[in-house]
């Protein structure tokens, strides 16, 4: 067997490289430190329509804008007096009901005028305030982890095929795709292991690529024969391929944060609706709720109560349906909060109205909160981050206000 240092080095990095832009294989990334909270960020990619999300059936202009999207009504799916969910969310009303599920409404990054989906993810994941290419190099979620006392290695993982940039930056990352597996023979590993004695930097990223491929449930080695080698291979990835993925990345986020991990990330596609919103937007929410109530069932009560979801996306859309029965691109977005450490049953951030003196650009929900505020004061709260490191390195420049009480 002929395996250069390059080639092993590439293959353990193909195990760990994430697909930011995957519609089903997305990025994750799993921090360990002490302490029992965990703190999870889900990115919803493609602008998520926060109003067709959480409605504002109180306002008076909702139904207007919308005649085809906001039609329908449904007492049933009312969770405070103004606002009411998407019918895709339904399973997550016991959720809202223990306080376990939250929302931000007209919330969103400082990203105006260009919605652009590559921007504003960049800007999302990079956390700062314009598109600088400096500020663009690092991830706020990787910023953050230097300020983890005790955080060790395997800080991160990832899920996919390529990096996010949540994820970029000196801390480091480890990677895993579901997609992606290592499959040797019994002999083969040893003649690995004995190629690599001598060498330490191949023989840990060796050991790595075998730990995290082993940590799907597949056994790494196999005493087959070349071709039942391959077909177990194949299989994997057309399980990964036709599969529920966003199920498997959640079963294995719940696994690494049952054990020493702290912090996972990973994203959710599919949320640019731009025609028959109706049909389009029920696929990735129903994604979304399978996946913060696998979490929560994998997790086991006594996890779950420390830890706290971020759910957010690069803007929200317009608040026009527009000739498609879709919506296009907007500024003021929605974020859902979950997790039994949040203080949920609450849908926080003020409310700009929908009249048209009160949009952005006459056409966008007005922002009224910085998204990057609520996400810092997860991390306050949840990992205890101080309010200096969050203002100055993590989100700099940010000025995080008063306290929202986030968390129970």
């Amino acid at each position: 067997m002929s395996l250069s240092r390059r080639k092993f080095l590439s293959q353990a990095t193909l195990l760990g490289c994430s697909a930011a832009a995957s519609p089903l294989l997305t990025p994750i990334s799993l921090a360990s430190a002490p302490g029992d909270r965990r703190l999870v960020v889900i990115i919803l990619r493609g602008g998520m329509d926060g109003i067709d999300v959480l409605r504002p059936w109180g306002d008076a202009e909702f139904g207007a804008l919308r005649p085809n999207l906001a039609k329908d009504q449904n007492s049933n799916l009312q969770i405070t007096d103004f606002h009411g969910i998407h019918p895709a969310l339904k399973d997550l009303l016991p959720l809202w009901r223990q306080g376990d599920l939250g929302f931000v409404q007209a919330t969103s990054t400082p990203y105006r005028n260009k919605r652009s989906h590559f921007d504003g993810q960049d800007l999302l994941e990079a956390g700062t305030a314009d598109l600088a290419p400096l500020g663009r190099r690092t991830g706020w979620l990787n910023r953050m982890l230097p300020h983890l006392k005790g955080a060790k290695e395997h800080t991160a993982f990832a899920l996919g095929r390529e990096d996010m940039l949540l994820l970029a930056g000196s801390a480091p990352v480890s990677n895993w795709s579901p997609e992606v597996d290592l499959t040797l023979s019994s002999q083969g590993l040893r003649l690995l292991e004995l190629t690599m004695q001598n060498d330490p930097e191949m023989a840990a990223a060796m050991a790595e690529a075998i730990r995290l491929a082993g940590s799907d449930g597949d056994s790494v080695t196999f005493d087959l024969e070349p071709q039942g080698m391959m077909d177990e291979m194949m299989a994997d990835a057309k399980d990964a391929r036709t599969g529920r993925p966003h199920l498997k990345i959640a079963d294995f986020a719940a696994e690494q944060l049952k054990a020493e991990t702290r912090i996972a990330s990973f994203s959710i596609s599919g949320w640019d609706t731009h025609a028959q919103q109706q049909r389009a937007l029920n696929t990735p929410l129903k994604r979304l709720s399978e996946t913060l109530l696998r979490l929560k069932t994998q997790l086991g009560a006594p996890i779950w109560q420390d830890t706290t979801v971020l759910c957010m996306t690069e803007f929200g859309r317009t608040v026009r349906e527009n000739g498609t029965k879709g919506t296009d691109h907007g500024t003021g977005g929605t974020m859902i909060m979950a997790g039994g450490a949040i203080n949920g049953g609450r849908v926080l951030g003020d409310w700009p109205g929908l009249s048209e003196p009160d949009l952005y650009q006459a056409r966008d929900l007005m922002p009224t909160s910085d998204v990057r505020s609520w996400a810092a004061w997860a991390m306050h709260d949840s990992i205890g981050i101080s309010r200096t490191a969050l203002q100055s390195e993590v989100f700099a420049g940010l000025d995080m206000g008063v306290s929202p009480g986030l968390l129970r």
